[in-house]
């Protein structure tokens, strides 16, 4: 029989010593209810950490703005801003909530996909930098502008770059070939817009490609060039998210899985997802096609590495795209989300049952669902780890799935097949690790009434303290 694929998760120390506190997490979902989403926000001084380090290495102007899609939570906020971040929103809730907490407006900023009123009329007001995506958006910030007798500050998203002779697809943003007529007509040969003032220009890309960000930014660089040829001047350029960050510790382990992956959906081995879900991958007339549609969990280059490769880019002057962003006194800025959030997150829920279905397979059916660990990615490809109530039982080996509440065949959690010391117990715990970016709030709904998570900011002052319940404070409270 075929190996099972393990793929083991980067552990944060305190992750590790939470991990032995049985007692604890038992009152914790006692108290709350599972599942509960728990937050140690140290770590993210050291991502942010090293976005800084590069930045100064190259001498540039700069700002950091952490997404706040990537995690709901007030506390994540409050770390960022505490650690000289701003904050890049994308509701009028989040908008309005970082005003309330004491954010100062200045330092947020509105990339939000669809921008209401209410959104652009509070953000104008409180004079928040708004990302502007198309003309209507462009209509209704100089509309409200005027009845406020205010001018808005705004920044252009840019999409269709080309790469290599290909160009780049976006729903997002004004096309890269189009804009420039529309900026000439509207800002240069009239004052249709004269309540937009102009600050500078943004993208976002879908992927991670290093690739496609530096020929990006190269491009943006050329063009605000071009801008000021005709009297508007670019005072940043805003490269988005999108950087890797790395959750496995072994690239082994990355390249085994996913041998094991295409052979299990070529039927040459046994099956190691849920229905042999091949996760993109799929056989067509004996011919395997597509690619892995998950997120890159295992990495060699990211964060701040990753950003001075972009940044090290060489344009055809043979200069590096940071250099002439500095030649030209363009701050670069940027909006990590994952990233940010990298060892500061996992989520915990109980067993609820443990079963076998029609094909044999073993069913771990825990108290929480399918939209409570989710994001865009087809699979979360971590191994969780169980916290065994009883220690003493003697160890059997078994592979299970892990399923949710919903009343959904595709209900299950994990799409791959894990493997465990023994089989659980009801009561017993499965701690999900690293979840805190895009997966443990993204998608989250509460279909069946089932209540959303509990999120909980782990506030411990010292860690020579013995760690108790009362170290854990609900997000809801800050």
């Amino acid at each position: 029989m075929t190996k099972l694929p393990i793929l083991t998760p980067i552990t944060s120390r305190w992750m590790e010593e939470l991990l032995q506190e049985k007692t604890v997490l038992n009152e914790l979902l006692e108290k709350h209810g599972s599942p509960i989403n728990i937050h140690q926000t140290d770590a993210m001084e050291d991502n942010f950490s090293s976005y800084q380090k590069v930045f100064e290495e190259f001498g540039l102007k700069h700002s950091v703005y952490f997404a706040r899609k990537a995690n709901k939570t007030k506390g994540t906020v409050h770390k960022a801003h505490a650690i000289g971040m701003g904050i890049d929103t994308a509701s009028y809730q989040e908008y309005t909530q970082c005003l309330e907490m004491g954010i100062p407006a200045s330092e947020v900023i509105v990339t939000a996909a669809v921008k209401n009123r209410k959104l652009v009329e509070k953000a104008i007001l409180h004079g928040s930098l708004l990302i502007l995506d198309n003309k209507d958006e462009c209509d209704l910030v100089q509309k409200v502008a005027a009845e406020q007798n205010k001018k808005a500050k705004i920044g252009f998203r840019l999409s269709g770059f080309f790469i290599n002779e290909k160009k780049l697809y976006s729903r997002f943003g004004f096309d890269l070939l189009m804009i420039d007529d529309f900026i000439t007509a509207n800002f240069v040969e009239s004052e249709k817009y004269d309540l937009l003032e102009y600050k500078g220009l943004h993208f976002h890309l879908n992927g991670y490609s290093m690739e496609e960000r530096s020929y990006a930014l190269a491009q943006c660089l050329a063009f605000s060039q071009l801008l000021s040829k005709k009297g508007l001047k670019t005072e940043f350029i805003d490269i988005g998210g999108g950087i890797l960050m790395n959750y496995l510790k072994y690239e082994s382990e990355w390249d085994y899985f996913n041998q094991q992956l295409r052979k299990a959906i070529s039927k040459k081995t046994d099956e190691i997802t849920f229905g042999n879900q091949g996760l993109g991958l799929e056989v067509a007339t004996g011919i395997l096609r597509g690619e892995l549609k998950t997120y890159p969990f295992w990495s060699p280059i990211t964060k701040g590495d990753y950003l001075r490769t972009v940044l090290s880019h060489k344009t055809y002057s043979d200069e590096s795209v940071a250099e002439i962003a500095k030649n030209l006194g363009i701050e670069i800025r940027m909006e990590p989300g994952r990233s940010m959030l990298d060892q500061v997150g996992l989520t915990i829920a109980k067993v609820a049952f443990r079963k076998q279905d029609s094909n044999g397979n073993w069913l771990v059916g825990l108290e929480m669902n399918m939209t409570q660990m989710l994001s865009g990615s087809a699979d979360f490809l971590l191994d969780p780890f169980v916290v065994y109530q009883e220690a003493g039982d003697q160890e059997h080996p078994v592979d299970v799935y892990f399923t949710g509440a919903y009343c959904l065949e595709r209900d299950v959690l994990l799409k791959r097949k894990i493997a465990l010391l023994k089989l659980p117990l009801v009561g017993d715990l499965v701690v999900f690790i690293n979840t805190a970016g895009y997966m443990m709030h993204f998608f989250e709904s509460s279909a069946h009434l089932f209540p959303l998570a509990t999120n909980l900011i782990w506030n411990r002052t010292t860690e020579t303290d013995r760690i108790n319940a009362a170290h854990f404070q609900n997000d809801e409270n800050l």
